[in-house]
Order: C-alpha cells, then structure tokens, then sequence
C-alpha cells in the first residue's frame, strides 16, 4: 500500500505517544528480530522499533530493510527510531488501516 502525504501525517500523529515495542540491539537484524517485528505488526498494525546504542545497524538501512522483507511502510524515521506500519491480514485487528483507506 502507497501512503500519500496526509496519510502519513495521520500515522506519525497517531504514533506520537506510543512506546517502542521491537528493539534491535547488539546481534542486530537477525531473522527472529524480523518475525517479531512482522507479528507485532500483524496484531498492532502500526509500531515503534528502536535501534538500541549497542547496535551497529544504521536506522535508514533498517528501514530499507524491512520495507524489502517484510513489506511494509517505515513512515518516519527520528533519530534511531522508526514508525512502522502495515495493515494486518486479520480482519479483527484492522482498526487503523480502516482509518487509513478513509483519508
């Protein structure tokens, strides 16, 4: 899905109190970390990952990658934190993509 410009307004405002729920840290971006990431965004739609100071992944490759594996939207990325979206495939859990579509 191709977000335009006011729906990832809408997505960074929505995020904007969320906590970071997947971390990266020092074994970096391995394929468990990956499947995290990709089953919290299945149940949440929409996340925050945190690269922690231990970590030598860079956030803009990060998001080059996930984009790629997991293919979702990385729709902001401050400092060494990314918001990640992705509509899930469950119907009992699309409750921000239908906001999304709506926009």
């Amino acid at each position: 899905m191709e977000l335009r410009g006011k729906q990832k307004r809408f997505l960074r405002s929505a995020a904007h109190h969320m906590q970071p729920l997947c971390q990266i840290g020092k074994g970096g971006l391995t394929d468990s970390v990956l499947d995290q990431i990709e089953d919290t965004l299945d149940r949440r739609e929409l996340i925050k990952v945190s690269l922690l100071q231990n970590t030598d992944e860079v956030a803009e490759e990060v998001a080059e990658v996930l984009e790629r594996e997991i293919g979702c939207d990385v729709v902001q990325v401050i400092g060494r934190i990314l918001v990640v979206f992705k509509p899930s495939s469950r119907e009992k859990y699309q409750k921000i993509s239908v906001d999304v579509r709506k926009i």
